[in-house]
């Protein structure tokens, strides 16, 4: 997939927000998997410390970050599957100063929406929840690249009732492999829904890009 340009949303664009260049990736710390598996958790309550840009950078790359340059069908392969390596999902990060749409291929984060997004993306009976959480990973799956995929063209690729079970269970891969770095690096996460109208809306979504769900990250208060 080529990089995409910096796109002005129906929120009143970017501002002056700038594209973040995300450092390498960093480790996950030391534990076994079977470890990690252990400390894997959801939790709700996330202090408001902020996170530093190389775990930021190790959580997104290990979300959905490209681990090879060539996967299934000749394109690049991400740390999550996806149905014909279709690599629908597309992944946002709400962030205090505004959202912003990972770009594996670059490594960075594209400007989407100036302003604060996260008490959007969290349903509104929860938003109490970890209100000052430093970062909300969102969720948009993109319908084009799933009847345009490169990979094998199935009918059901075309099918909106298999499609709405492909994009449902490639985030939920996604948001697996964060609750498991989570769990590695010491942070919380949490899925969750999201207000989706607000979403579209504010990050200037096309008719074909579904919000899905959001996913809350940061360090757990104290008990």
């Amino acid at each position: 997939m080529s990089a995409r340009p910096i796109e002005k949303t129906s929120c009143g664009a970017t501002g002056s927000l700038s594209i973040i260049r995300l450092p390498a990736p960093g480790s996950a710390g030391r534990l076994g998997l079977t470890s990690i598996l252990e400390r894997r958790r959801t939790t709700r309550e996330i202090s408001d410390k902020p996170l530093p840009l190389r775990v930021l950078s190790t959580l997104l790359w290990g979300a959905w970050g490209i681990n090879r340059a060539r996967g299934p069908f000749g394109l690049v392969g991400r740390t999550a599957a996806s149905a014909s390596n279709s690599q629908e999902i597309e992944l946002y990060v709400a962030l205090e100063a505004g959202a912003y749409r990972y770009e594996p291929e670059s490594h960075a984060l594209i400007p989407a929406c100036k302003g604060d997004l996260r008490p959007f993306a969290i349903s509104a009976g929860q938003r109490k929840l970890g209100r000052r959480a430093p970062a909300r990973l969102l969720y948009v799956a993109d319908i084009e690249r799933l009847e345009h995929s490169r990979g094998f063209q199935e009918p059901g690729l075309c099918d909106p009732q298999v499609q709405r079970s492909y994009y449902f269970v490639d985030t939920g891969l996604i948001a697996a492999n964060v609750y498991l770095l989570a769990a590695a690096m010491g942070l919380g996460a949490w899925f969750h829904n999201c207000d989706r109208a607000a979403l579209s809306t504010r990050l200037g979504l096309g008719k074909r890009q579904r919000p899905l769900f959001a996913q809350t990250v940061g360090y757990p208060k104290a008990s």
